[in-house]
């Protein structure tokens, strides 16, 4: 079988159990995308590398482990920073993408370049004790498969979430969301079995539970919706840290943070409370007494009708960032007596209520 690439951040957390699993299953070829060398902080959680390998090129020191498991499998290396120069030059050699980056940017980098090649782009995720893992596949049979954008419109603000070098990940966490991505990544280059495609596996290590969400193609996505507006790869770094100037304009003097939000509920303050993220999002975690309204039937006009005259309109997203937007249509149309949660439902997860997942 023939190939798979893993792109940075990839061959490091995520991508040390996949590349490991994909050449034992014997994938002719593997590609990793990696720089930097080993320090003995990653051996937690990056088990291909031993205490001989700290100080040599993490990328060279995954070939050698690999070539120890299966010496005919061809490990390219490609010891580089991934971005939107070499990315479709690097992805064009290969089959499928495994991804299982650790920042935003190159994150929706990938999902770009997947769908403009028209290529399966397995991905996953950990944080702390929580995992996730998805397929997106643009060519997929029935023409209806979302992308990483349906399920995830837009990044956190910079510095939200933090990395898992400052945040912790369980070790073990690697393998298991690992072991899902080579499952599917084996599914696809063997074309058996029902992949992850328009679902979401979530992962949470503490109860030990498997949830599985359906991820619906979203017909408004900037990238595979009915009017696309992202044709070709953009700066995503500008990307992963903008809003719109009209959204900035409404939430300025109309903004709260998440602990005022729960001193409002705590004090029994009459207000309504929507989430305007996507569905998908919902299933995972949610601020209590909260009704969901997609951002998308703020923007189109769909959600005015439901909103009340009387009573203060509170938002919330994933960030911030799609609430301060939905804000700016409340307040274009009259709704002056609205206000949005900074930081959204990541910071009433780290500031209010930490046993909830976070994604």
């Amino acid at each position: 079988m023939k190939g798979g690439c893993v792109p940075p951040g990839g061959a490091g957390r995520l991508g040390r159990p996949t590349l490991t699993y994909l050449a034992a299953a014997g994938v002719g070829t593997l590609g990793s995308v990696y720089f930097g060398v080993v320090d003995e902080s990653n051996l937690q959680r990056q088990i291909i590398h031993g205490q001989s390998d700290i100080g040599t090129s993490k990328a060279q020191s995954a070939r050698r482990s690999v070539n120890e498991i299966n010496p005919l499998v061809n490990v390219i290396v490609h010891e580089e920073r991934l971005d939107s120069t070499n990315v479709m030059e690097i992805f064009a050699a290969y089959d499928l993408i495994v991804d299982g980056t650790d920042n935003f940017a190159t994150r929706y980098m990938v999902n770009d370049a997947a769908y403009f090649m028209g290529k399966p782009y397995v991905w996953g995720s950990i944080y702390r004790f929580d995992g996730q893992a998805s397929v997106f596949w643009p060519t997929a049979p029935g023409g209806e498969a979302p992308c990483y954008r349906c399920l995830y419109p837009e990044p956190p603000p910079p510095g939200m979430v933090p990395s898992c070098a400052e945040g912790g990940v369980l070790g073990v966490l690697c393998a298991s969301i690992g072991s899902i991505q080579v499952n599917e990544a084996l599914k696809l280059l063997m074309g058996i079995g029902d992949p992850l495609v328009g679902k979401l596996m979530v992962y949470d290590a503490l109860e030990m539970e498997y949830r599985k969400i359906k991820v619906r193609k979203d017909p408004e996505c900037p990238l595979c919706g009915k009017e696309p507006t992202i044709t070709g790869l953009i700066d995503y770094e500008a990307f992963c840290g903008t809003v719109s100037e009209a959204a900035m304009e409404a939430a300025a003097g109309s903004t709260i943070i998440a602990t005022e939000l729960k001193a409002k509920m705590e004090a029994g303050e009459d207000f309504l409370l929507v989430d305007v993220r996507e569905p998908a999002e919902w299933e995972i975690m949610q601020i209590p007494g909260s009704i969901l309204i997609p951002k998308g039937e703020f923007l189109n006009g769909n959600a005015l009708a439901q909103m009340p005259q009387d009573r203060e309109i509170v938002l919330y997203c994933k960030s911030g960032i799609r609430s301060a937007e939905s804000l700016a249509a409340l307040k274009a149309a009259g709704l002056t007596n609205s206000v949005h949660v900074q930081g959204g439902v990541l910071a009433w997860q780290a500031q209010v209520d930490p046993s909830l997942p976070t994604y």
